[in-house]
Parts: structure tokens; C-alpha cells; sequence
């Protein structure tokens, strides 16, 4: 209809300058080309752009020839209205601004507990259209208020030809992400963008099959600090460590970790020299669950370690238990376009429930500590300790007027702190 108006707008001009001949070859041009009947053809050509009063329901309505006819618009009522809204918000807001995905799934599982303990309060009409909203309409409600949060970071990864010829490589095509029990790790620098001098780093564990994460902060990146951290993992972690995958970097490829490895039975990999998609899935964890949770501030003293470790222990409880996440489960390519198939957002915790190699023992270890975690106590937890580690942070560098609060250091935590001091 849009290029029949353009074509009868243009031959409505040429016809009425025409002579009668004329008339009847722009007539015939218009009938072939519009498809008319040659008689409302005819009527269209003279009359184009003519103004008419007509009565309609008994209301005197101007109409112009050949104008696009208003469309009524029709107020649907909204589905999910302002209630709705603030509390998604406040849920969005609470756990990291996660995909719409993965929070629709989250509130299914979540919501009830919230609810129910006291920790989040919505009417019942706003409960049942919570539980019930998809992912797609959470993106949808939410696009006024996403923000662009782009952040980009070091990296300190330096290449070492310690071991090398004994560690065997292993890409990101070969890596066994169907079978629990195989981790990879990284470390991310606080340098607060002044390399010089010692500070402190985030070592980001991941088992592939579930997504677990097991972070943890370090003072500097020595060989003894990584390695008792990866001890600590394995004995912390719910899924006994197989094999570890890391990167070509000299914290990893050390003579320390490769004998505790090697003692303990456990298969060490590395990665491709400069090909960071072989640790794929812990490089995008360095960013959700490190970067998002303390940015990219400058941490180098005892006091902001302690408080890091202090977070990521709130933390990894809060993802692992309550955050879902997607797994690939299909990839093709279709001459210039790649298909990709994901499963069903599910957290860590409920992957490893579902897992048929699973011990059951462990299973009943899980469950006993996820019913004893309030995810909205976790996330209050988390923020308080954001705020004392940022506070700490922006103190070192205080201010002209000097109006900057310190953070409070309890003589509990002071000791802790000069306990771990050797670490």
C-alpha cells in the first residue's frame, strides 16, 4: 500500500496537467501497476488530496483522498505494573544486575525463601506475576534502568619456560566440562591501575561442569601464597579436584605446585602461550564474580587482604548456591553464521544435586548448608563489607579537606590480621 500511494501520488500530479490522450495512457499505467479497478482508478487520479466532511457516528469527520487513516490505538492493561517493577528492581539491584535469564530462574527458587523469611515483602498478586515472568519481559522492563558498566582491566600473565616440556597443553576444544572434578584458575591484579610495588591479587577458581567458584585473596602472587591457596580449595571445594588447567603465567608454573600436584594425584594443564580461550571459562568468571564484586581499586595492605577474604567467603556461598548460570550444550556453523544451544539456567549447587557421579554424601553436605543460607543476608553481608573495604581503600589517598571516613577495623578482625600477616 505504501508504494501504491507513492506511484498514484506522483501520476495524480501528471494527470490533471494531461490532455485527454494523455489522461488515458497515465490511467493504464496506474491500473497496470496498482492493480485497480480502472473506474476507482480513474476516481483516485481526480480526486487525490481533495478534503471531504463526512458524518461518522454521529460526529462530523474530515478525510482526505489518499491520506493513511489513523490507527485507534488500544490501551491494553499492563501486566506488570509499578509493584512489579520496584520490587524486580530491588531484586536486580541486590544480586549483581544479572540477565534476565538467569534471574527469572533465580526468583523461582529464591523468592519463596525471601518471602517467607521476613527478608522481602510484596503482595500477593506482585508474588504470583514474579514467579511467573519470563526472562525476556525482565530485560524488557528493566532496559531504562541498565546502565553502561564497561570496565576494562590488566592482565599479569607473564610467560615463564619453567616446566614447560613436562606440563602437558590442554585447549579450550580438549577441556572435559561434562565431568565434575576438573578446575581451572587465574589470577586478577589490584593494582588500581600503578603496577609498581607489591599488592594484592584475586586467585578465581572454577570447576567446569557446575561453575563453583572458589575465589580467594592473596597478598602478592609468590609461589608459596598460590599454592597454599589452591590447598585450600581442594579441601574446602565439594567436588574433589581431578585435574587443574591454568595458564603459561609464573605463579602457575612453579616447581611448588607442580610437586603438591603431582603428590596429591592431581593431572596439571596449561594453556596455549597469548591464547587466553583456553581458560575461557575462568576468564569470564574474572570479570562476574571478581571485577563486579571489588572493582578496580588499588589493594596492597594487610588490612584490605583480610577484607577480601572476609567478602569472598560471603560471596561464593551467594553465587554458588543461589546464582544460575547457562552451560553450551550444542555449536554449529552454517556457512557465515554460528549457532549456539544453551541448557536451562540453573546454579552450581543444583547442578551438582543433579549430577549422577556425585557422592551422595556430599549431595547431603550441600543441601544441609543451602538451607541455612538467607541469600538477601548474604548480599547485606557482602555490601557492608564492599563499603569497608572501598572505604579502607579511598583512605590511603585521602581528600584536601580530609572529610573522608575511615573504615572501622574491630581489634577481632586486627588480630586476624596480624595473624595471617605471614600468608
Amino acid at each position: 500500500m505504501v508504494q501504491r500511494r507513492a506511484v498514484t501520488r506522483k501520476l495524480a500530479q501528471e494527470y490533471r496537467g494531461a490532455d485527454r490522450q494523455g489522461k488515458g495512457k497515465i490511467l493504464d499505467t496506474l491500473v497496470k501497476l496498482a492493480g485497480y479497478n480502472r473506474c476507482y482508478a480513474a476516481w483516485l487520479l481526480r480526486h487525490w488530496g481533495r478534503k471531504y466532511w463526512v458524518r461518522i457516528d454521529g460526529k462530523l469527520v474530515q478525510l482526505v483522498v489518499g491520506a493513511v487513516k489513523p490507527r485507534k490505538v488500544v490501551a491494553h492493561p499492563r501486566r506488570y505494573d509499578e509493584p512489579v517493577l520496584k520490587v524486580l528492581r530491588r531484586i536486580w539491584e541486590s544480586f549483581d544486575y544479572m540477565c534476565g535469564q538467569r534471574l527469572a530462574d533465580m526468583m523461582k527458587e529464591s523468592l519463596p525463601v525471601m518471602v517467607g523469611g521476613g527478608e522481602l515483602y510484596c503482595n500477593p498478586s506482585t508474588y504470583q506475576k514474579l514467579l511467573s515472568i519470563s526472562g525476556a519481559s525482565i530485560d524488557r522492563l528493566l532496559s531504562s534502568a541498565k546502565a553502561a558498566r564497561r570496565l576494562r582491566g590488566h592482565t599479569y600473565t607473564k610467560p615463564t619456560s619453567l616446566l614447560k616440556a613436562q606440563i602437558p597443553i590442554r585447549t579450550w576444544s580438549e577441556l572435559p566440562v561434562n565431568q565434575p572434578g576438573h578446575y581451572q584458575a587465574d589470577l586478577v591484579g589490584h593494582d588500581g591501575g600503578n603496577a609498581r610495588g607489591e599488592y594484592a591479587f584475586s586467585l578465581d577458581c572454577i570447576e567446569l561442569f557446575s561453575g563453583w567458584s572458589e575465589p580467594r585473596a592473596l597478598p602478592n602472587r609468590a609461589h608459596r601464597g598460590v599454592c597454599s591457596a589452591v590447598q585450600d580449595i581442594r579441601q574446602r571445594a565439594p567436588v574433589p579436584m581431578k585435574s587443574l588447567h591454568t595458564d603459561t603465567g609464573g605463579e602457575f608454573i612453579n616447581l611448588r605446585l607442580w610437586d603438591w600436584c603431582q603428590q596429591q594425584h592431581i593431572e596439571f594443564y596449561r594453556g596455549r602461550p597469548c591464547r587466553r580461550n583456553d581458560t575461557c571459562h575462568v576468564e569470564q568468571k574474572n570479570f562476574n564474580l571478581i571485577r563486579q564484586a571489588v572493582g578496580y581499586a588499588r589493594f596492597d595492605t594487610p588490612q584490605e587482604v583480610y577484607l577480601l577474604g572476609q567478602l569472598y567467603a560471603e560471596l561464593r556461598l551467594l553465587v554458588n548456591h543461589f546464582y544460575p548460570s547457562v552451560k553450551l550444550v550444542d555449536k554449529r556453523r552454517e556457512g557465515s553464521h554460528v549457532y549456539k544451544r544453551y541448557d536451562t539456567p540453573q546454579s552450581p549447587y543444583r547442578r551438582l544435586l543433579e549430577c549422577a557421579e556425585l557422592e551422595a554424601g556430599i549431595k547431603e553436605r550441600l543441601r544441609e548448608e543451602h538451607r541455612r543460607l538467607r541469600p538477601l543476608q548474604l548480599k547485606k553481608r557482602i555490601v557492608e563489607l564492599q563499603d569497608k573495604l572501598y572505604r579502607l581503600a579511598r583512605s590511603k589517598n585521602p581528600p584536601a579537606n580530609g572529610s573522608l571516613p575511615q573504615a572501622e577495623i574491630t581489634e577481632e578482625e586486627e588480630v586476624q590480621i596480624q595473624a595471617d600477616g605471614h600468608v
